[in-house]
């Protein structure tokens, strides 16, 4: 109508939700180190969106967080200090050791064929797995099983190439993983050709294990849950033991790792490998 001013553009409505509804920078702030604390790892969109703010402002208070010492940054957000001497967000692990998660990642997928059934475990280096299964054109009537969001979305564009199954559960939003409960129900009914696991540490006398209890819960039921069992794991994983144990290292049949496992793997853990029939596989030196 004549004489009104209309302001409701999308830059407007952004200053006006901003300039109005956001709370202070302080509050903001403390409601993100508690997110951090409780989830482990913030997204700048999410905070944006919850907070009612701009993505520069949502990016200034991490920033800000930071420079407190009381966050750090990793690609899309952030995550607590420290976060490094703990279970590691999935983003920080995902920029780490990079092309031997790769080279894992293609040796492990060689050892499938057409018309299997795949269980693929949450994990930086079993989403490389995944991504070299993709890259795979002469693979056909895959069904792939996980329990990883990011896995499961890496692979949404192979449908329907491949059947991609998510196991359900609560969502763990550190690692995107599905756990308990209704993971374990979906598992519980499924028997796969081969399964492909992640963890933190392989160990001659501990085994395999994770550092994080409801994901080791779901490693061990996958791993009972397939003919053939494989742990994918880089070398900075051997010799390592955490908290949550997934199995003995006889419940496996091969460890796919890298090339600078030659100098991690210390004679006992050789040994105990040997014993327990597990196969070392280290991609070819290019």
């Amino acid at each position: 109508m004549p004489g009104e001013s209309h302001t409701d553009g999308p830059a407007e409505n952004g200053a006006i939700r901003e300039g109005r509804e956001a709370l202070p920078a302080w509050q903001r702030r403390e409601q993100i180190v508690a997110m951090l604390g409780e989830r482990g790892f913030v997204r700048v969109t999410e905070l944006a969106e919850s907070f009612g703010v701009s993505g520069v402002t949502a990016r200034t208070d991490l920033d800000s967080l930071v420079e407190a010492n009381l966050a750090e940054r990793v690609h899309g957000g952030a995550v607590p200090v420290g976060q490094a001497q703990r279970e590691r967000a999935f983003e920080v692990a995902l920029a780490e050791s990079v092309l031997p998660k790769q080279q894992i990642g293609e040796l492990a997928a060689s050892l499938v064929q057409s018309g299997q059934s795949v269980l693929l475990d949450v994990g930086t280096t079993t989403l490389a797995v995944a991504r070299a299964l993709k890259a795979r054109r002469d693979l056909v009537d895959l069904v792939i099983v996980t329990n990883g969001l990011s896995i499961a979305l890496e692979l949404e564009s192979e449908i329907p190439r491949f059947s991609v199954i998510v196991t359900g559960g609560a969502l763990r939003p550190l690692q995107h993983s599905l756990v308990d409960p209704l993971a374990d129900l979906v598992l519980s009914q499924v028997h796969a050709d081969i399964a492909f696991i992640g963890c933190n540490g392989i160990d001659a006398e501990h085994g395999v294990s994770n550092i994080n209890l409801p994901e080791a819960a779901i490693k061990a039921r996958m791993t009972a849950s397939a003919e053939r069992v494989i742990v994918v794991a880089d070398s900075s994983k051997l010799g390592r033991v955490h908290l949550g144990k997934v199995a003995a290292l006889d419940a496996f049949d091969s460890l796919v790792t890298d090339a600078a496992a030659s100098a991690a793997i210390t004679p006992e853990l050789s040994a105990a490998l040997a014993t327990a029939g597990v196969n070392v596989l280290v991609p070819r030196s290019s």
